[in-house]
């Protein structure tokens, strides 16, 4: 159901019944759209400052937009230069973002739960934060923050410009008037790059744009995570492929880029909360195709990591995945500019 709903509020499903149950749902997101413009203005009129710097990184739409790795570029970057960090994210469906970030940010503070300047609160407390990193933290309207950055998926901007649940939209477009920086993501995909910025800066001329790819770096065995392979592992390689995340068609991209030859791919739901049978389904598929390389995200990686894989006769592997932000110089400036005021 989860999916056939997506699949109607991006137009995938067409058909008589799938028209009717469209004028349903654009009924559905107008009153959606409603709420969500009077919690805005109810929210902003009461918000918090934190006595450290607030970044959010978050995003316009529901889907994959590649937001968690810039937050884990922004917080890596600043921990680096001395500033100590903390990562706020509210830890969806099965938290496997917040366990990545852990793992892949070590030493550093990842704080779950829903109510972020609580969480703000405990970072500056009990770990000295004096930078706060907003995962997912575009709607957070109750905070003031010293840098609000929108992620966008420069292949699939906004969908149908419709607001859930018949479109893909969290909240109006004019909400992005909010953003101080713009993300695109996926530029190396897009269809039409310059219109969408150009778009961007008619609605938010004081917003500075970055556009960043998404690069593949390595692969590590699900067992041995700390030993990185080279993606020369893949060339050529026929290869067994599963995912539950907002954009598969980019995973499955960044597989095909590195040299492998898909055999197999198996899409689930995004957050997808794996169970042994499901398991055991990815095992068979690879088992017939006479594939031993099985690879998913470092997110799904992330939430089946304790379901005892070594008892399957296969090898999981993870692929490691960087963001490359073009003109990163003027990025970091921006950031670190926040620390001269």
């Amino acid at each position: 159901m989860r999916k056939y709903l997506y699949n109607l509020a991006t137009d995938k499903s067409r058909g008589p019944v799938a028209f009717l149950l469209k004028i349903l749902l654009f009924l559905l997101s107008l009153a959606y759209g409603l709420i969500i413009r009077l919690m805005i203005v109810v929210f902003s009129m009461a918000k918090c400052r934190l006595r450290a710097k607030v970044i959010s990184v978050g995003n316009i739409t529901v889907g994959g937009t590649g937001k968690t790795p810039l937050v884990e570029y922004i917080a890596s970057l600043l921990k680096e230069k001395g500033r100590s960090v903390a990562i706020l994210t509210r830890g969806y469906g099965t938290g496997e973002e917040a366990r990545m970030l852990e793992e892949n940010l070590e030493g550093l503070a990842v704080i779950v739960g829903a109510d972020r300047a609580k969480g703000g609160r405990r970072a500056i407390k009990e770990y000295f934060a004096d930078t706060l990193v907003l995962d997912d933290g575009f709607q957070q309207w109750r905070m003031i923050k010293d840098l609000d950055i929108a992620v966008i998926d420069a292949v699939n901007p906004f969908g149908n410009r419709n607001m859930l649940p018949r479109g893909i939209l969290r909240e109006p477009l004019s909400s992005l008037k909010r953003a101080d920086i713009f993300m695109l993501t996926k530029t190396d995909m897009a269809a039409d790059l310059n219109k969408l910025k150009a778009y961007l800066q008619r609605l938010n001329s004081k917003a500075e744009i970055f556009e960043s790819v998404h690069k593949p770096v390595s692969l590590y065995r699900l067992d041995k995570k700390t030993e990185a392979l080279s993606l020369d592992f893949l060339k050529g390689k026929a290869v067994c492929l599963f995912c539950g995340i907002g954009d598969p068609a980019s995973f499955e991209s960044l597989i095909n880029k590195s040299g492998a030859k898909i055999a197999v791919s198996l899409i689930y739901p995004d957050h997808h909360d794996y169970t042994d049978v499901d398991l055991e389904n990815i095992i068979c598929a690879a088992v017939e195709k006479n594939i031993d390389t099985i690879i998913t995200t470092e997110k799904d990686a992330a939430r089946i990591m304790n379901s005892g894989l070594n008892d399957y006769n296969a090898r999981f592997f993870a692929l490691r995945v960087e963001l490359a932000i073009k003109e990163n110089e003027r990025f970091v400036k921006r950031l670190f500019g926040l620390y001269s005021v």
